[in-house]
């Protein structure tokens, strides 16, 4: 609940931003911010009070409305920084005019309809302060997954296939020396990149990189055509990567073959990415103390 005359919590600024997109107009993130904090009547002192980390308190609490907004396909993102209010957007703000919260945007059993959807998450008054930490965390994280999804299908293909290939030296493959290699283009044969896990080559992974939109569903007829360009190679081992996902027959199908074929899809690829730092970067780390006992004995 928020108190009058104090700047509402980041769930408080939910109804503000979508009444400020209710016009239909695509607006970017500062004229949002700055909309939004007229709307609600924020005071220069207000907008004015930073976080430790340097941003502007409010920008960084309508920053995660809009971002929780986006998430539960209230709003969409046309462009990136951009932002306009989604069918569902109108009929939360018909439904709740007073305000909305995090179990409403997000009800058990509801996700956006993406390889990366936000679980729903309670409101941190029954946390401790460590849960809390860790809740932002993921939050943070949820986010910040379904942006690198978004900016990686708005690259072109070969950014892509060099982005997985990073990725996979980052998780250690291609041996000491880094043996990767990008075969992406016209001639590529199925294969977007290879792998020696040795000097001569003899331990071999392919690699194949699909851009596909969030909606698109990977079916059992692509993986067979990667197998096969696998065979042509005499290869044993392949990885099938796509900004999308794989249906059930699919994941079934590479599941049970030789040669051995392993799937990851965008959720995946996004969490692997944040967990190697690759496509990401350290915003801002916090020291948690606690008291040494040994030092009182």
């Amino acid at each position: 609940m928020t108190v009058p005359g104090e700047m509402p919590v980041w769930e408080g600024f939910l109804v503000p931003v979508l009444q400020v997109l209710s016009d239909g107009q695509v607006r970017g993130r500062r004229e949002m911010s700055q909309l939004v904090a007229e709307h609600v009547g924020l005071t220069e002192e207000q907008r004015a009070e930073l976080l430790e980390s340097g941003q502007p308190k409010a920008d960084n609490r309508i920053g995660w409305a809009l971002s929780g907004l986006a998430r539960s396909a209230a709003i969409e993102r046309p462009r990136k920084g951009q932002y306009v209010i989604a069918e569902r957007g109108r009929a939360l703000l018909q439904q709740h005019p007073e305000g909305l919260t995090n179990r409403v945007l997000f009800p058990k059993g509801r996700a956006r309809p993406t390889a990366v959807a936000a679980a729903p998450v309670d409101t941190t008054e029954a946390l401790d302060p460590v849960e809390q930490i860790e809740d932002g965390v993921q939050r943070i994280e949820d986010d910040v997954a379904v942006q690198l999804l978004d900016r990686l299908r708005g690259q072109e293909p070969a950014f892509l296939e060099q982005a997985v290939l990073d990725l996979l030296v980052a998780m250690g493959y291609g041996g000491a020396e880094k043996q990767v290699r990008r075969l992406g283009g016209s001639g590529d044969g199925g294969v977007d990149g290879v792998i020696d896990q040795d000097a001569l080559g003899l331990d071999r992974v392919y690699v194949q990189a699909k851009r596909y939109a969030e909606d698109n569903v990977v079916g059992r007829e692509t993986i067979q055509a990667f197998v096969g360009a696998l065979q042509g190679r005499h290869a044993s081992r392949g990885i099938f990567i796509t900004t999308s996902r794989f249906s059930q027959h699919a994941a079934e199908y590479a599941a049970t073959i030789n040669p051995r074929v392993i799937l990851i899809d965008g959720d995946r690829l996004a969490r692997l990415m944040i967990q190697y730092g690759v496509g990401v970067q350290t915003r801002h780390t916090y020291r948690l103390v606690e008291i040494d006992e040994d030092f009182f004995e």
